[in-house]
């Protein structure tokens, strides 16, 4: 793999790259702490520059044919392509995702620009029959206008693509704000979306305060439309603060999904399915599966082939072609991990396999960990974890799954591995989840709709659905006498 140098990244605000007059923001490789590139630490005369550049190209992008704004999508999706190992090879860098991992993610977040290129092209308004002679009634669709995408650090490609190509798509014009400690990929983003052609303006990049850009996006009446991926926490901010302008939001939340092992389980199947979902970017991700729920009949044999499965996954730098489990992203999700591995111990739970952080790299490490005899009582199972430690609770019946599964303000994802089909549709219809993956742990993909109930967030991405958050229905009646 070759080396990607430490440099001084900067910002796009109307086709121009600026920044080298403001501060730096350190961007650390987690896996040995080292700075692999700075980039600006822009704030709200920066946001507000960039608002100013979507709303000008706001007009001329929204009026092009959705095949024209589909060629620029389409350039985009092929130099994504293009440049996959160089995107993969700056992802793992900033936040330490396997390379392998990266890799895919790369193709993933490309699938979503070729998905939403066709998409746009099936933005369909209605003509309704009439209850009179002397009118026409008519439904157009409208982008929505200015829109503003808000990503975290764990995807930092997939989770702009899947933002931004249905925006693009629909006629928007689009500010992105990346998380600071993964804003590298989204650089590169940037840069090929000016390869691609896009008009000045039509895509803007915000690096910086995450606080000051956001103060200048939710008072500027400019910006129409907010789509936000993180906490659950910073959404229902969020949510406050665009009640002034009654803003529209798309919000992906917190999750703390639930994973239930059925006794007629195949369950070699629901190992491989598990590893799939908990061990993904090191726990990192907001569908993983952090509680698991197996039913007695099954629970050994499954605890026992689990952590022998956990026990062959190497943990390392992510450069590493051979790493299957990176580093946590920084010293505060490690403090949280052994928090709960250890509230765990202290209330009775057991230690099958790993367990404790790896501190000789120098980098922010965890051990690949299993462990079994959990309760309701335990922090484990009321918090997100974020990071490769899976609790595993023995269940007697699909009706305590159900109950344990939903007990949580969460509903984002959920897992269920079961043979019978009439057991599992009627379980599955119980869960209170956006996203259910049975015998499948890893159920994302461009063409299907991303998001949660309850507490998990408003809205869904990807499919047909995610282009209706960037279109206003606007009802049409003509008089035609």
């Amino acid at each position: 793999m070759s080396e990607v140098k430490t440099q001084q990244y900067l910002m796009s605000i109307n086709g121009e790259w600026v920044g080298d007059e403001l501060d730096s923001l350190n961007v650390v490789n987690p896996a040995n702490g080292e700075t692999v590139g700075t980039v600006p630490n822009g704030g709200e005369e920066e946001a507000n520059r960039a608002i100013d550049a979507a709303h000008e190209a706001f007009g001329p992008w929204s009026r092009l044919t959705a095949y024209e704004r589909a060629g620029y999508l389409k350039k985009l999706h092929q130099l994504m392509l293009d440049h996959e190992e160089e995107l993969a090879q700056i992802m793992t860098l900033e936040m330490g995702k396997p390379i392998k991992e990266s890799r895919g993610e790369v193709k993933y977040a490309a699938s979503f620009i070729e998905w939403f290129a066709e998409e746009g092209k099936r933005i369909y308004g209605e003509t309704i029959p009439t209850h009179v002679s002397g009118k026409r009634l008519q439904v157009w669709k409208k982008p929505v206008g200015v829109v503003a995408a808000i990503t975290p650090w764990n995807f930092p490609a997939a989770m702009l693509t899947r933002k931004i190509g249905p925006a693009l798509a629909a006629g928007c014009s689009v500010l992105m704000k990346p998380s600071g400690e993964s804003p590298l990929t989204a650089v590169k983003l940037m840069e090929l979306c000016e390869e691609a052609g896009f008009p000045k303006g039509v895509v803007n990049l915000v690096t910086g305060s995450s606080s000051k850009i956001a103060k200048a996006i939710m008072v500027d009446d400019r910006v129409r439309k907010i789509t936000f991926t993180g906490s659950t926490e910073v959404g229902k901010i969020l949510i406050r603060q665009s009640a002034d302008q009654v803003k529209r939001l798309s919000l992906e939340l917190g999750g703390h999904a639930p994973l239930i092992v059925l006794d007629d389980a195949n369950v070699d199947l629901a190992v491989k399915g598990v590893m799939a979902s908990k061990f993904r970017n090191s726990g990192q991700t907001c569908i993983c599966a952090n509680r698991i729920y197996v039913q007695a009949g099954v629970y050994d044999e499954f605890v026992e082939k689990f952590a022998e499965a956990a026990e062959q996954l190497k943990v390392g730098n992510g450069t590493d072609e051979s790493c299957d489990i990176g580093p946590l992203i920084n010293q505060a999700g490690l403090d949280k991990v052994n928090r709960h591995v250890e509230d765990a111990v202290n209330k009775g739970a057991s230690v099958v396999t790993g367990g404790k952080e790896l501190t000789d790299s120098g980098g922010v490490f965890f051990q690949p960990t299993v462990i079994k005899d959990v309760d309701r009582s335990m922090v484990i199972m009321q918090e997100e974890t974020f990071g490769p430690v899976a609790p595993v609770q023995k269940i007697a019946s699909d009706e305590e799954a159900v109950k344990l599964a939903n007990d949580t303000t969460y509903g984002l994802a959920a897992y269920v591995f079961t043979e019978n089909v009439a057991r599992g549709t009627k379980l599955i219809e119980q869960l209170n989840f956006g996203i259910v993956g049975w015998n499948d742990g890893a159920p994302s993909a461009a063409q299907v709709p991303f998001g949660g109930m309850k507490e998990s967030g408003v809205g869904r991405e990807g499919g047909h659905e995610g282009i209706d958050a960037f279109v206003e229905s606007q009802y049409v009646a003509i008089g035609m006498d």
